[in-house]
């Protein structure tokens, strides 16, 4: 077993488990890994020069702390069951404390994964419910803004003790969804099958049937409250926790 970065020679097996593990069409895997990865922020692991897992990471910022929000963290079916990913996991973490990271972050797919990584001693946080909302009667007056300017109008917004994702993160968020403001309100959001996904919202919820209606559909908007969507590792001897991550990319 070998945990390393990847080469350009990884790439094609990478895209390959990703797809496995994920399902993900080629045309969002062009985008990733044409605008959110990089070799310095992804770790492999091989078992006799066959690829097993991997995972990629973000950078973000927590109260002037620098962690690594992982992302697409996942083992090849025909090696699961070994330990893998928890070989995986804790390598990246010793890996991250060398580079000057103070904490990791994920947010699980589902609550199984809540459980794992709790066994590796993450400790989960941000509560949100994901709500589906139908279009009103009256349209919001929505203009389409770069990820540039969504990233300087999200500050005020943000609740007290974020993890901070701006950068790379938000412009590889750009490859597939798209960023607006209205009166009062802020979002950023993608069209997908047949309705519009809201990434991340700020705005009075009262406005959230004419912002519907001005996708002309229903969407779908996660909001505060609920149960914890994000976990959090601790890679310094902080024992606090973040409070909100808003930018989910799973």
């Amino acid at each position: 077993m070998i945990i390393k970065k990847p080469i350009p020679e990884d790439i094609s097996a990478l895209r390959e488990l990703w797809k496995e593990a994920f399902e993900d069409t080629d045309t969002f895997l062009d985008k990733f890994f044409s605008a959110g990865f990089s070799a310095d922020r992804c770790r492999i692991l091989t078992v006799k020069g066959q690829l097993a897992a991997a995972l990629y990471w973000f950078d973000c910022s927590w109260n002037g702390k620098k962690v690594a929000y992982l992302y697409a963290v996942a083992t090849k079916k025909a090696f699961q069951g070994q330990g893998l990913c928890r070989a995986l996991i804790t390598d990246t973490h010793n890996h991250l404390k060398q580079l000057g990271y103070r904490g990791a972050a994920l947010v699980p797919a589902n609550a199984g994964l809540f459980s794992l990584y709790g066994k590796f001693g993450y400790e989960s946080f941000c509560p949100m419910t994901t709500h589906t909302i139908a279009p009103g009667k009256d349209k919001a007056a929505l203009s389409s803004i770069s990820w540039e300017d969504y990233e300087a109008l999200r500050r005020p917004y943000l609740p007290e003790n974020t993890l901070l994702q701006e950068g790379k993160t938000l412009a590889f968020l750009s490859t597939f969804a798209r960023f607006y403001r209205g009166e009062n309100c802020l979002l950023c959001g993608y069209e997908e099958k047949g309705s519009f996904s809201v990434c991340e919202y700020f705005g009075s919820e009262d406005r959230l049937p004419e912002i519907a209606a001005a996708f002309g559909t229903h969407i779908t908007v996660r909001l505060p409250g609920g149960s914890n969507s994000a976990m959090y590792y601790p890679l310094d001897s902080s024992a606090d926790l973040p409070a909100y991550l808003g930018l989910t990319l799973n």
